[in-house]
């Protein structure tokens, strides 16, 4: 084999392996993608949609996952949720004659069991994205119901707006009293 073959040989090699190289990343960019599409669903959709590209969603919603990954939730005791029950009951029967009222109590009622459930509360944002890991199929809804609050409080919500407020709390409210094992963790949702 002359020098000229032995370059070309090398040369092939190189671009075979650069090849490998791209298609392995290619994969596991597109298996990333996959097991974040599949933990948050229609948040991936959100973040998408509010980012304008997929890079900077996918890295927003893979930063929130680690976020959570570092809140420890507690659960509730079965007489703390009782009480928060009779609480939310108290609420949604005030809806009749006060909605403005009842829909901003509601919202601070699920701010509060957030926060006894170890959600930080400081920032609704901040809130948001974390509760968005663990219930992504409702965070939406969430974010809208506190749009109509604010909405109502301002004088600018119809009392229908303000009622599908108060069902989209009572959503989000009976996942984090029922649902307390909160079954999207972000370790078993990560890529491996």
């Amino acid at each position: 084999m002359d020098t000229t073959q032995v370059v070309i040989l090398i040369i092939v090699v190189v671009l075979l392996l650069a090849a490998v190289v791209v298609g392995l990343r290619v994969a596991r960019r597109k298996r990333e993608s996959a097991a974040l599409r599949n933990q948050f669903g229609p948040e991936y959709d959100a973040t998408l949609g509010s980012r304008g590209d997929r890079q900077a969603a996918e890295r927003d919603l893979a930063d929130r996952r680690e976020r959570r990954a570092r809140v420890e939730l507690r659960e509730l005791d079965p007489v703390r949720r009782e009480e928060l029950t009779r609480e939310w009951q108290q609420v949604q029967t005030r809806f009749v004659d006060e909605p403005v009222l009842a829909a901003s109590e509601a919202h601070v009622l699920v701010r509060r069991v957030l926060s006894e459930r170890g959600y930080p509360t400081e920032d609704l944002d901040s809130q948001t994205d974390l509760v968005s890991v663990d219930h992504p199929e409702v965070v939406g809804d969430y974010r809208e119901a506190v749009r109509r609050t604010r909405a109502g409080e301002k004088g600018e919500a119809t009392t229908e707006d303000l009622r599908e407020a108060m069902v989209h709390y009572r959503s989000l409210f009976s996942r984090l009293l029922d649902g307390q094992d909160d079954s999207h963790r972000p370790d078993e949702a990560a890529p491996r």
